[in-house]
């Protein structure tokens, strides 16, 4: 559970107390100490604004070493903005997005796309949230027709929003299939570097290399402690990026300590260690819930989410220890998200936690299903 705020000295600012660690999301956890060293190293003396600094100049370099030397990046504050700024880019009003019905563009964003953006989102059920050429076509039609939206780009979430991985021939079967219709196609990597982790392969070979036109590029989720790029890797499509990031309220003054953010993630490896621990806790908790008899996962674990069904009433008994969301709360689905910072302590106490309500709700027999947190 979140902890809760005590007033400090004199009862003026509020202070955390100790808490422990939760499962809800990613972003509950705080930065990573690496990027709060390079946040204080930044703050040093006056640098030219609005990203004419010498931080997010040498972001370009590190993000070239990673995407391919024709890549461009633009900071960003957050992943709805970068995901708006990068399909807008792409679309003229009339254009419209295919995307999975679980891409966080059409459940978690409250109409951005739509409403700041100006577009149409054309979602398509999937059973594992992969899109793949087929499903496309469910959605891709209807070109020249003047009283529909016109299919213009494709979106793609890795890691999913089921923590599903996409392999690169499968990008690249996608990337195919949509330009030969004349579509571009973005990915939404909020989780890109969970993605990473587990395929085991560098961060260009499932993006720039297998067709992929524009990456919204996430580092909150993987220990920024805020920040995203957009980073155009077809420099095409990078027209009017500059002034639609300013429309859309996305360019940051201030821009050297997003900048410095990414570059403490991405220059080293501290991208790839917090992803991997993250999976790794990810993969200790599919375990352990593989033994608890009533617990059922419900999708492949192949990133930092893990999804799976509980007893009836099972989950409100585990959420008086730790706070998580339900996911499908028809039938009994939640999900648990672990973190750069998640312990083994924290996935063996949560363990033992739906143990003990399983336990509990199989002897009492079945309850009212929990709320949505």
């Amino acid at each position: 559970m979140s902890g809760l705020n005590a007033a400090g000295p004199g009862g003026s600012a509020p202070v955390s107390l100790p808490a422990s660690r939760g499962f809800a999301s990613d972003n509950y956890a705080g930065a990573h100490p690496e990027v709060i060293a390079a946040l204080a190293a930044a703050n040093e003396g006056h640098v030219v604004a609005y990203g004419e600094d010498i931080y997010t100049e040498h972001l370009q370099e590190v993000i070239r070493k990673h995407f391919g030397p024709q890549v461009a990046a633009f900071p960003v504050f957050n992943g709805t903005g970068a995901n708006v700024l990068a399909l807008q880019s792409l679309l003229p009003p009339w254009g419209a997005v295919v995307c999975a019905a679980t891409a966080h563009i059409n459940t978690d964003e409250n109409g951005a796309p739509e409403r700041i953006g100006g577009m149409k989102l054309l979602p398509v059920p999937t059973p594992d949230g992969k899109l793949t050429p087929e499903l496309i076509d469910v959605e891709a039609w209807g070109w020249g027709d003047e009283h529909r939206a016109q299919p213009l780009v494709v979106s793609i979430t890795q890691s999913t929003e089921l923590g599903t991985c996409y392999r690169p021939e499968e990008i690249r079967a996608i990337a195919d299939h949509a330009h030969s219709l004349g579509m571009k196609l973005h990915m939404d990597g909020a989780r890109l570097a969970n993605a990473a982790a587990f395929l085991g392969l560098p961060l260009r070979e499932f993006t720039t290399d297998a067709g992929v036109d524009i990456l919204s590029f996430g580092g909150t989720k993987n220990g920024l402690l805020y920040g995203e790029a957009v980073v155009v890797l077809d420099r095409n499509h990078d027209d009017g990026l500059k002034y639609l990031r300013k429309m859309n309220m996305q360019l940051s003054s201030k821009m050297r300590f997003i900048s410095a953010q990414l570059i403490a993630l991405l220059e080293g490896d501290l991208w790839l260690r917090s992803a991997r621990h993250a999976n790794g806790m990810a993969a200790r908790l599919r375990s352990g819930l593989e033994c608890i008899e009533g617990v059922s996962p419900t999708q492949a674990t192949e990133s930092n989410g893990v999804f799976a069904t509980l007893p009836s009433g099972a989950a409100e008994a585990v959420r008086r220890e730790f706070r998580f969301y339900d996911w499908d709360q028809s039938r009994g689905e939640v999900r648990w998200m672990c973190s750069f910072d998640t312990t083994e302590s924290d996935v063996d106490r949560l363990l033992a936690a739906v143990s003990s309500a399983v336990e509990g709700v199989t002897e009492s027999g079945p309850t009212l299903a929990a709320s949505r947190s």
